[in-house]
């Protein structure tokens, strides 16, 4: 059943509404297609400092404070994100309150007055975040993956930038990368809870009238090339290894990515997954351990992330790269895959009560992909996977040439870890 209602205007804006007696709230989210893939290198990490000064005042709320009090004496939830393919400006409000929401992104996006001195002001705040991110290894190991598979290239790079740049990188640059990439053919917003669908289109069009309307500039196509295991080791004196270890994988686009999501629940999705069990309970090897899958438009990953003893590295991914040999070599059970396919299906679900959740889930499809699949939808794809797709998957992801390891650790012999990495 479709339950939501997508409206594209003239100019290109789309919106996504998504109506629901079941939630006293409402969620207004603000998706626009940019992030650090579509940056060049001397302004790597403008996208995410854009993101921290749209909530520096507006010609309307002068200052931070005029800004975000309005929603915070209702006890609305707001924030932003800036990923590598998206940004997003959100708030989530009593459904009661719904026109303050739609005005208050309305005015951020359309109204930031992005002023030097609060330019000025802002990189310290930010070179204090991305100081934070280098002093947190489990952070910043994902940093490290990222440069590892995609190297000097948009998707290698920092999404928050490199110090240099947050330093010294000037206004007008804001202002030229603001006109590129913000525009309503690349902005979708979705508005999800307790709405009459009707009037909210209405008010969207209304709050968002002077919306800039140009094209805009694509990202780069990324470039990948890997014929052997690759590391990457950066020595940090920790009292714990922080590492990633796993492979290439498939784009949203791929008619395999479903099965690569379930494969992923299989060996580290939940606690009773097969890493959990193996890395964890039986050896206490980690503390906290997973695998998880990165679909972006033009490229993809399955990765394992693990926290270890220093003195039990090698055991942690010996043991790791066993669990991806076993499952390409031997078929999982028909009650595992259902295990799995429960499991997504059940924490979407639980999700998708929350209405900013909604949001979320209709804006991204949209932006992303230009393709919306309702949740039931997607529950007949990954119904669909069988025994037979994942030890394909599994066969076709898990080959030496396709391994890559980044790690934090006291460690300076790569070697010794690139030793390690096959099958």
């Amino acid at each position: 059943m479709k339950n939501y209602k997508k409206t594209t205007l003239k100019n290109g804006l789309r919106i996504i509404t998504v109506p629901s007696k079941d939630t006293k709230t409402a969620a207004v989210l603000v998706l626009v297609k940019t992030g650090s893939k579509y940056e060049t290198k001397d302004i790597n990490g403008l996208s995410h400092f854009l993101e921290h000064m749209f909530f520096k005042g507006t010609k309307k709320r002068s200052s931070t404070l005029k800004l975000i009090e309005p929603l915070d004496k209702i006890g609305g939830h707001y924030n932003a994100f800036t990923g590598q393919e998206y940004t997003g400006y959100w708030a989530k409000v009593d459904a009661n309150h719904l026109d303050l929401a739609l005005d208050w992104v309305s005015d951020i996006y359309l109204n930031s007055k992005i002023e030097e001195k609060e330019i000025d002001r802002e990189r310290g705040t930010i070179l204090q975040e991305l100081n934070m991110y280098l002093d947190t290894p489990m952070s910043y190991v994902g940093d490290l993956w990222e440069k590892l598979l995609y190297g000097d290239q948009p998707a290698g790079w920092s999404i928050i930038g490199t110090e240099n740049i947050i330093k010294s990188i000037k206004r007008d640059r804001f202002i030229n990368y603001l006109k590129e990439h913000y525009s309503a053919k690349n902005t979708v917003i979705a508005v999800a809870g307790n709405i009459n669908e009707k009037e909210t289109i209405n008010k969207i069009k209304k709050y968002f009238q002077k919306i800039n309307s140009q094209s805009v500039k694509d990202k780069l196509a990324v470039k990948e090339k890997q014929n052997k295991p690759e590391s990457l080791i950066y020595y940090k004196k920790t009292d714990q290894t922080h590492l990633r270890l796993g492979v290439r994988g498939y784009n949203i686009f791929h008619k395999d990515k479903h099965a690569l999501g379930i494969l992923s629940i299989i060996l580290g999705g939940n606690m009773s997954s097969r890493l959990w069990i193996s890395v964890r309970e039986r050896q206490g090897l980690a503390y906290y351990v997973g695998t998880s899958i990165d679909t972006d438009t033009d490229t993809g990953s399955l990765v394992t992330r693990a926290g270890v003893d220093n003195k039990k590295v090698d055991k942690a991914i010996k043991t790791i790269l066993d669990e991806y040999k076993k499952i390409s070599q031997k078929k999982i059970s028909q009650s595992e895959l259902k295990k799995a396919k429960d499991y997504i299906k059940g924490s979407t679900l639980i999700g998708m009560e929350a209405s900013d959740t909604q949001a979320s889930f209709y804006a991204s499809q949209e932006l992303l992909t230009n393709e919306i699949l309702t949740v039931e939808q997607k529950f007949a794809k990954i119904e669909a996977v069988t025994v037979d797709d994942i030890q394909r998957v599994a066969q076709d992801i898990f080959k030496p040439e396709k391994l890559n390891l980044a790690l934090i650790g006291p460690f300076k012999d790569k070697n010794k870890f690139d030793k390690l990495l096959s099958f």
